[in-house]
């Protein structure tokens, strides 16, 4: 007779992971306690709660860029950049304000960020120009990250496993590519300089700089396509693909009934979300 599982094997087993992610409940210890537990398998694992998601109808829509702003590594323990998928299931578009429920999350937080629609995909090792040829359109969008593992206290791995901290992701107004810059130097400089102010129910609360993004979001767009490449089994960005680069600020707890808003520099538009149960 085949073994039961223990709770920790459960939890580290891709159905684990995937029940606790529906669930939104907090796993029984982290994946990291198994020694053997390091990044590459921590993306196997992740690529195999992909597969569960496909299999159950969940579409894939893009991927999620995390931990790019380096001036919160110290505070999360983490010091590289994470990828994950965004779904269908958890892609929310909108023209500049839209709601989001935050049911079934596991103490979520907020981030502000720039999201690039691709139209293309990008060509082998490519230049910041190859790039640029790759976008249709660029977005802010508010990612709504969340951790199942008690106060945000995680190793790297823990968070590619957690599927790259991610739950919900809203795209504000798309704007089309050539509107904002008509060259990749003209828009890496752009979104470099660009700024971001954070507020809560019109309370500014926190602000930064794209160049908190790994200098900026069109050099944390090549940084995710060059690792995503290196990661054996992963998809490659595909035309119709969104990429969300990593927050500007540091990630806010959030709840239902409350009101948050970006104001990025122009000609950036702004985002307004609204969060229920």
């Amino acid at each position: 007779m085949m073994a039961r599982m223990t709770a920790d094997q459960y939890t580290l087993a891709p159905q684990g992971l995937l029940d606790h992610l529906d669930q939104g409940r907090l796993w029984s210890a982290p994946l990291t306690t198994d020694p053997t537990f390091d990044m590459a398998a921590a993306y196997e694992r992740a690529l195999a709660v992909r597969q569960l998601r496909i299999a159950r109808g969940e579409v894939p829509r893009g991927y999620k860029v995390g931990f790019t702003n380096r001036t919160i590594w110290p505070r999360y323990n983490v010091f590289a950049p994470i990828w994950g998928t965004v779904w269908d299931t958890t892609l929310g578009l909108c023209d500049g304000e839209g709601s989001v429920s935050l049911a079934r999350t596991c103490q979520p937080r907020l981030e502000p960020e720039v999201v690039f629609g691709m139209k293309a995909t990008p060509a082998p090792a490519a230049t910041l120009d190859q790039l640029f040829d790759a976008i249709d359109w660029v977005a802010p969008g508010f990612e709504i990250v969340q951790s199942h593992l008690p106060d945000w206290k995680f190793l790297p791995a823990d968070t590619v496993a957690d599927g790259a901290l991610h739950a919900r992701l809203l795209v504000g107004r798309r704007v089309p590519l050539r509107e904002l810059a008509d060259s990749a130097q003209a828009l890496d400089q752009l979104l470099a300089n660009a700024q971001a102010m954070l507020l809560k129910n019109d309370e500014p609360m926190d602000q930064g700089p794209g160049s908190n993004v790994l200098d900026s979001p069109l050099r944390a767009l090549r940084h995710f396509v060059e690792t995503l490449r290196a990661c054996p089994g992963a998809p490659d960005l595909l035309a119709g693909d969104v990429v969300t680069t990593g927050t500007w600020t540091d990630a806010w707890p959030v709840a239902p009934g409350e009101r948050w808003a970006a104001r990025f520099s122009s000609p950036l538009p702004g985002l307004v979300v609204n969060f229920t149960g």
